[in-house]
C-alpha cells in the first residue's frame, strides 16, 4: 500500500469556528467546503484536518451525533516557546501550560471554540 496523505477528520459542532482557528492560529488555508464539511490543509506538512458537522449524515449512524472527545491534534515544532508567546500574543489561552515530561519531551496545549484539544510539542534530542 502506498499512501500519499494523511487526514484526520473531527466531529464538531461548528465547523467554521474550528476551521477558522486553524487557519488563523495554525497557517491552515481552506481547500474546500460545504455544508457541515471544511477540508484544512497545511503548506509545510504534516497532516490535513476535516471537520464534520455533528450529525451529518456522512459520520457512521452509531456516533453521528457524538463529538471529538479524547482526541488531541498534535503538531510538532521547533520553536515551542516560541510558538507559546504567539499564540498567547494572539490572544489564545493556553489550556495546559509548558511543561517537560521526565524524559525530556516539552509540550503545552491549547484548545479551540469546539473543545478540540491542540497540543504542540518539541520532541527531546537525542
Amino acid at each position: 500500500m502506498q499512501i500519499t496523505a494523511s487526514t484526520l477528520a473531527l466531529t464538531v459542532e461548528d465547523v467554521t469556528t474550528s476551521a477558522a482557528f486553524l487557519r488563523r492560529h495554525f497557517g491552515y488555508a481552506e481547500e474546500m467546503s460545504a455544508d457541515g464539511f471544511v477540508s484544512l490543509k497545511h503548506d509545510g506538512g504534516g497532516v490535513d484536518v476535516v471537520y464534520l458537522r455533528r450529525g451529518i449524515e456522512v459520520l457512521p449512524e452509531s456516533y453521528r451525533h457524538d463529538t471529538a472527545a479524547g482526541v488531541i491534534l498534535v503538531f510538532v515544532v521547533d520553536d515551542l516557546a516560541g510558538e507559546e508567546k504567539r499564540l498567547r500574543g494572539e490572544g489564545v489561552e493556553i489550556t495546559m501550560p509548558l511543561r517537560e515530561e521526565p524524559w525530556g519531551e516539552k509540550l503545552f496545549q491549547v484548545t479551540d471554540p469546539n473543545g478540540v484539544v491542540i497540543e504542540l510539542v518539541e520532541w527531546a534530542k537525542q
